[in-house]
C-alpha cells in the first residue's frame, strides 16, 4: 500500500494507567477480529529483529498479534505482504543496518505496490526519530515505539481502512500490557519478561530514554505464565529485564528477584536462566538462591564494561573494580563451577592506554567464559555523547583487537577446564557443518556439539566433554 500524501501527526499520550485496562484490551481484540474480516488485509508477514533478547521477545509478541489477525509468517521478506522491522538503537551500526534495509524495501515496492512496510522498537522511540521518519522515509506505512506495541491491531486497522500512514509514539513510560498472544520461536525454550525499563542511566546508554523507567510485572502474573509454559513442555525459561536484580523495586508485598527465583524454582521447570544483572545490585541473597536452587543454571552474565575505576565513574556504573571482583569471589565460593560472561566497552571518551590496560588485566584476573566486546558508540541524548576526549577510530579498533585476543585466551582456558566433565545439554539445532551432529548449550551456557539427529532437538542430554575448540565444546552422550 503506497503511503498517503496527506498530513500525518504524531500521537503522544500524556498519561495512562500502569496496566493496560480491560477496556483497552477489548478494543485491540475487536480490531483483531475486524482485520481478520477484511478482504484487502495482508495475508503474510515477516519480522526482522535487531538487538537484544528483549527485542526478540517483543517480536514474538508482534508475531502472536499478527497470527491472531489471520496472517501467516512468510519464509522471507521477499514473499511477505507486510514486513516489520523491530529495531535497536543501542549502537549506531544497528540503526544504520535497519534504515539501510528499510530503504532496500522501497525498491522492492516497485514490483509489489501493495507491500506494507513497518518500523517499530527502540530506534523509533528516540527523540526526533518519528519526525525524521515522517520527512525522510515517506514510504514507511507504519511506525511505532516501544511503549505501544500492544496497540498494533488498532494501528494496523487504521492503516488498512484509511490508507494513510500511521506514526504513533507513546511517551507514557509506565505501561504494562498483560495477556498478549505470543508466537514463540521454540517449543522447548521461552522468554519471560519480568520487568521493563531501566533506572540506572549509565552515561553511554540510551535504554532508559527509549524503554522508560523501571517497572516490574506482578509476581503472580509471572508465575502463572511460567506454569503455563511448564505444562506445554518447555525445558528452559529465560527471565528478561534490563536489570533483573532490581526486580520488585516499587512493587507491593515485598517482591524481589531472589523471592521470584525461589518461587519459580518450585515449578520444576528443568532450567531457569536470566539476564541482565547489574553488578551493583547483585546481592548475597541472590547468590545464595542461585547456589541452592535446583533448576537455576550455573551461569551469570555480569556486565563490567571497564576494568578501570575512573572510567566506571564516568560511565555512572556505581561500583568499582574491587567491589566487582569481591562479588566474583563470592559467586565462585558459593558456586565453584559457575560460568561468568560479561560486556566490555573500549574507546570510552578520555580512556587512556593505562585505563584500557586495566580492562585487559581484569579479563585475565576473572577468567570469563566469554565476553561481548564493543567499541564505544555515542548515542544522542546521553551524557557520554557530550564528553570530550573522543578516541580516534583507528585507536579504538586497535584496542578492540587486543581485547578480543585476551577474551579468546580466557575462553580457551575456561573451555579446556571443562574437558572430562559432564554437562546437561539442551539440544537446539543440527550442526551447520555436519548434519550427523547436533549442538546446544550446557547449564553454563557454553555451546556443545555431539552426535545426534533432528529428533534430539528440544531434549536435555547428559554429555561428557571430550575436547575444547575455540568457541565450543565437543562431547559424547553418557548415562549420567
Amino acid at each position: 500500500m503506497p503511503s498517503s500524501d496527506g498530513k500525518e501527526t504524531i500521537r503522544s499520550v500524556e498519561h495512562q494507567p500502569i496496566y493496560v485496562t480491560p477496556e483497552e484490551q477489548e478494543k485491540e481484540r475487536q480490531a483483531i477480529e475486524e482485520i481478520k474480516g477484511l478482504s484487502q488485509r495482508p495475508q503474510s508477514y515477516f519480522i526482522v529483529t535487531y538487538g537484544c533478547q528483549m527485542n526478540a521477545h517483543d517480536s514474538e509478541k508482534l508475531a502472536g498479534l499478527l497470527n491472531a489477525m489471520g496472517m501467516t509468517e512468510a519464509e522471507d521478506r521477499l514473499k511477505a505482504d507486510f514486513v516489520l522491522f523491530n529495531t535497536c538503537c543501542v549502537r549506531e551500526n544497528a540503526e544504520r543496518r535497519a534504515l539501510g534495509n528499510v530503504n532496500w524495501l522501497k525498491e522492492l515496492r516497485k514490483d509489489k505496490p501493495d507491500l506494507l512496510i513497518g518500523v517499530c522498537g527502540c530506534m523509533v522511540q528516540q527523540p526526533l526519530m518519528a519526525e525524521r521518519i515522517l520527512k525522510q522515509y515517506r514510504f514507511i506505512d507504519l511506525a511505532f515505539g516501544t511503549h505501544n506495541l500492544h496497540r498494533l491491531p488498532e494501528m494496523l486497522l487504521s492503516l488498512l481502512l484509511n490508507r494513510k500512514r500511521v506514526v504513533e509514539i507513546d511517551r507514557q513510560e509506565n505501561l504494562i500490557a498483560e495477556g498478549l498472544p505470543v508466537k514463540r520461536l521454540h517449543s522447548w525454550h521461552a522468554f519471560i519478561t519480568i520487568m521493563y525499563g531501566c533506572d540506572n542511566f549509565c552515561s553511554y546508554c540510551v535504554v532508559p530514554y527509549v524503554r522508560g523507567r523501571e517497572r516490574s510485572r506482578r509476581m503472580e502474573d509471572i508465575l502463572r505464565e511460567a506454569q503455563e509454559l511448564r505444562q506445554t513442555g518447555v525445558q528452559e525459561i529465560m527471565l528478561l529485564g534490563q536489570n533483573v536484580n532490581s526486580y520488585g523495586n516499587g512493587n507491593e508485598n515485598g517482591e524481589s528477584f531472589p523471592k521470584l527465583l525461589r518461587e519459580l524454582d518450585k515449578l520444576d521447570i528443568p532450567r531457569i536462566r536470566f539476564m541482565t544483572s547489574h553488578p551493583k545490585d547483585l546481592s548475597d541473597e541472590l547468590i545464595e538462591v542461585m547456589a541452592t536452587g535446583k533448576h537455576i543454571c550455573n551461569h551469570l552474565h555480569l556486565p563490567v564494561q571497564s576494568g578501570n575505576d575512573e572510567i566506571l565513574r564516568l560511565m555512572n556504573r556505581r561500583y568499582t573494580r574491587e567491589s566487582y571482583l569481591r562479588k566474583v569471589e563470592k559467586l565462585r565460593q558459593a558456586i565453584p563451577d559457575i560460568g561468568l560472561t560479561t560486556d566490555l566497552i573500549v574507546g570510552f571518551p578520555g580512556e587512556t592506554e593505562a585505563q584500557f590496560e586495566d580492562s585487559l588485566s581484569l579479563v585475565r584476573e576473572v577468567g570469563f567464559d566469554s565476553a561481548f566486546t564493543f567499541i564505544y558508540s555515542p548515542r544522542e541524548g546521553t551524557q557520554a555523547a557530550k564528553m570530550e576526549g573522543r578516541i580516534p577510530e583507528e585507536e579504538s579498533s586497535r584496542r578492540i583487537g587486543l581485547l578480543i585476543q585476551e577474551v579468546e585466551a580466557a575462553t580457551a582456558r575456561a573451555n579446556e577446564s571443562m574437558v572430562g566433565k559432564t554437562e546437561q545439554v539442551l539440544v537446539e539445532s543440527l550442526s551447520k557443518r555436519d548434519n550427523t551432529k547436533v549442538s546446544g548449550k550446557g547449564t553454563r551456557s557454553v555451546t556443545v556439539t555431539l552426535e545426534g539427529t533432528e529428533q534430539d532437538i528440544g531434549k536435555i542430554i547428559p554429555v561428557k566433554i571430550t575436547s575444547a575448540a575455540t568457541n565450543t565444546l565437543r562431547g559424547e552422550r553418557t548415562e549420567r
